[in-house]
């Protein structure tokens, strides 16, 4: 089994930062991109950043500039650095992992359960 568990979220003021963090846990073979997805109320799920194996990464265009993704391999954990967030931030934010369980399986997508972040004044 495999498990992704966030946490960092909360509420925060316009302009401040939070950290979100995503903890892979379970049996793994390898462990590959891994990125965060945020919703907002009424609209779709969409891909805020991704960070491969090898450390390259890839934003929404909304966030280029204020949010940093990375990686410690090590650990089997992924980070979102928030900045300057504003309202329109504000949403349910999912890490995923695409992960290969056993070198007989093909990789699959995990999710985590989300942690909301809310920017308001």
């Amino acid at each position: 089994q495999v498990q992704l568990v966030e946490s960092g979220g909360g509420l925060v003021q316009p302009g401040g930062s939070l950290r979100l963090s995503c903890v892979v846990s379970g049996t793994i073979f390898s462990t590959y991109t891994m990125g965060w997805y945020r919703q907002a109320p009424g609209k779709e799920r969409e891909l805020v950043a991704s960070i491969t194996k090898d450390g390259t990464t890839n934003s929404a265009d909304s966030v280029k500039g204020r949010f940093t993704i990375s990686r410690d391999n090590a650990k089997n954990m992924v980070y979102l650095l928030m900045s300057s967030l504003k309202p329109e931030d504000t949403a349910v934010y999912y890490c995923n992992a695409d992960i290969r369980r056993s070198a007989f399986r093909s990789r699959s997508d995990y999710w985590g359960q989300g942690t909301q972040v809310t920017v308001s004044s």
